[in-house]
């Protein structure tokens, strides 16, 4: 009876020794590949930071962090598909100020909600957009685009990768602020947009720095103002729009957030924003992040990003309302 007591003990003991062990290591995060859902093509600003920063994440997670890039639907398909994932920690999804903002005002309907789908991550960029000039235009400063813009008998065109695009809603604010009549003319990507403006065969735009500074520093486009609050490092003798023109409340930047789906669990996303801030604080991303013409940020709380989506979503979606676009795509 002693020894048969004693054996039960034992294996009662080794029970609840082991128990523990084996729930902490079914838990234990990560144990294989994270994916990175990037809602633009390869080989964008966006996409070479994500590369940049998986790497870094598979050496500290110890475990493979794979991009997958989904464009398409104005960054709205690979947006939807993350929606819609196991919120387990191993599908993530980088999103701008379009899929999170403006897109679910300028759509009729979209296939995601925004503020109950997602649970932000990390805030790590701001992307400013440049506002460009063909060369050939006779305009050194942003009073003489405007001179020019109401000078002219016929309108001036501008391009924009699309309808409801951040560069779109920024001329479109322009116009309105000075009064101004221009013509808009929607490309289906980012790179034909800019170079039919250095071709000529559109006037201006504001144009994503990473994209533009080439053409730029190549003397195909004239930069005139940066839509950033402050200078840019890679162009500061480009004042920021506000200080330009006068329109001192002016700031329209994009920005880079690392988004989970909502119900992923609140430790695995306080381990993957603790990750982030220190992999981001690096001085060498930094400076890689700046010498592509963004703006790196130290990423708040996750309740701080969360007020700032709330004001950017305020700020975009007010945009669209105003100008009469709430719904026309």
């Amino acid at each position: 009876m002693f020894f048969r007591s004693a054996g039960q003990c034992a294996l009662a003991a080794l029970a609840l020794a082991t128990a523990p062990a084996s729930d902490a290591h079914a838990q234990a995060y990560p144990a294989k590949s994270i994916t990175i859902v990037v809602p633009l093509a390869a080989g964008t600003g966006m996409d070479a930071i994500v590369r940049l920063y998986a790497d870094r994440l598979t050496q500290s997670l110890g475990k493979p962090v794979i991009i997958d890039n989904r464009p398409g639907a104005a960054t709205m398909l690979g947006t939807a598909a993350v929606a819609t994932a196991p919120p387990d920690g191993y599908t993530l999804l980088v999103a701008t100020s379009s899929a999170m903002a403006i897109n679910p005002v300028l759509y009729k309907k979209i296939a995601y909600d925004p503020e109950k789908d997602f649970v932000p991550i990390s805030f790590y960029v701001k992307s400013p957009f440049i506002l460009v000039v063909n060369p050939a235009l006779p305009v050194h400063s942003v009073a003489d685009l405007i001179k020019l813009a109401k000078e002219r008998p016929t309108p001036l065109n501008y391009s924009t990768p699309g309808a409801g695009v951040a560069q779109h809603l920024s001329i479109e604010f322009m116009k309105q602020q000075f009064g101004v009549d221009m013509t808009h003319v929607p490309y289906r990507s980012t790179p034909q947009s800019i170079s039919d403006i250095a071709a000529g065969h559109v006037s201006l735009g504001f144009v994503e720095a990473g994209a533009g500074l080439p053409l730029i520093r190549d003397g195909k486009l004239r930069a005139l103002a940066v839509s950033s609050s402050s200078r840019l490092g890679v162009l500061p003798d480009v004042p920021p729009f506000a200080e330009a023109s006068g329109a001192l409340d002016f700031e329209a930047v994009s920005w880079h957030i690392l988004f989970a789906p909502a119900a992923t669990p609140r430790p695995i996303v306080a381990q993957l924003h603790d990750e982030m801030k220190r992999i981001m604080a690096a001085p060498d991303l930094q400076k890689r992040i700046s010498d592509l013409g963004l703006i790196p940020v130290e990423s708040p709380a996750i309740e701080g990003i969360l007020s700032y989506l709330a004001s950017e979503r305020e700020k975009w979606g007010s945009l669209v309302r105003k100008l009469g676009l709430q719904g026309s795509q």
